[in-house]
């Protein structure tokens, strides 16, 4: 449900843009789901799934990555309302709050990955949950799909082939796609530095 909650939210906008349903109230709300979908959520998942064991640490960590969460996206409300209405972004300023929940997720799907068993300590958990709240609240400059022009056809071929991945490989893809994900971080981070930038 939360990876269904981060295809949604990237169409939401543009559906209700296309239709003229769109209104400053929505944009608050869309931004309250967020914090739920891809803070809170998330975090809830990995403390029943492997911290609750920890006590304080496992509690405060999941704590501070809904926070930062949080942080984030109200960073990107106050950005969006500053920028001017045809900014074409094709970066953003840290991780996408969807992009960050995805990641925060992913010592669990490496698990699934093999046998349903924790690959990881809570300990190594905790420090990587905390790693992707900071990055959520960085300056890191993070590629936008914008940035990507995907000729159509290359496109639907690419989102049929990711689904027939998902229903075979289910587990193992989405390891991969966070796998891949790191990476566009640290070549982006190679690329841009910690430049700062007004859009988001």
């Amino acid at each position: 449900m939360v990876l269904l909650a981060a295809v949604l939210d990237g169409l939401d906008g543009r559906l209700a843009r296309r239709v003229g349903c769109d209104s400053a109230l929505g944009a608050e709300l869309d931004s309250l789901a967020d914090a739920i979908n891809f803070g809170v959520a998330p975090a809830l998942i990995l403390y029943f799934w492997a911290l609750e064991g920890m006590g304080a640490f496992g509690w405060s960590t999941v704590l501070v990555f809904a926070l930062c969460c949080v942080m984030r996206l109200a960073r990107f409300n106050v950005s969006s309302r500053q920028d001017a209405p045809n900014d074409c972004t094709v970066h953003f300023t840290g991780v996408p709050a969807p992009a960050g929940a995805f990641l925060a997720l992913a010592p669990m799907f490496l698990s699934f990955s093999f046998a349903d068993k924790p690959v990881l300590p809570g300990f190594v958990i905790c420090l990587y949950m905390l790693v992707i709240g900071l990055l959520m609240i960085s300056r890191i400059q993070t590629f936008s799909l914008k940035a990507f022009k995907i000729p159509p056809e290359l496109l639907i071929s690419g989102i049929i082939l990711l689904i027939l991945s998902l229903v075979i490989f289910d587990w193992v893809t989405l390891v991969a796609i966070a796998a891949v994900y790191l990476a566009m971080i640290i070549k982006s981070v190679m690329a841009y530095g910690f430049q700062f930038q007004e859009n988001e």
